[in-house]
């Protein structure tokens, strides 16, 4: 774990919710995500998965709580949308 509170795959450069997130995202298998991570062993996802199972609260919130900041960044009105909608409303 790191000072944020991030935990971390052991001698990887790989955050254990990146792990999960495409775990129940794309409901791969470990050796699917293996292809995916080839710098993680069958072993280290294995790992990484039972500490999400371990701490499921805290991982299901944190992804929740990303989920609802990237909606409400996605909603918000850009420079280039705005000027985007003014061209589309005038073709």
């Amino acid at each position: 774990m790191d000072t944020s509170g991030r935990v971390w795959v052991d001698d990887a450069n790989v955050k254990v919710i990146e792990v999960v997130a495409d775990f129940l995202a794309h409901g791969s298998s470990v050796e699917e995500m293996a292809l995916q991570f080839p710098h993680l062993t069958p072993s280290s996802i294995h790992s990484a998965l039972s500490y999400y199972y371990d701490h499921r609260e805290t991982f299901e919130a944190e992804l929740s709580a990303s989920l609802i900041s990237y909606r409400g960044k996605a909603a918000a009105e850009s420079p280039l949308r705005s000027r985007l909608s003014k061209v589309s409303a005038s073709i």
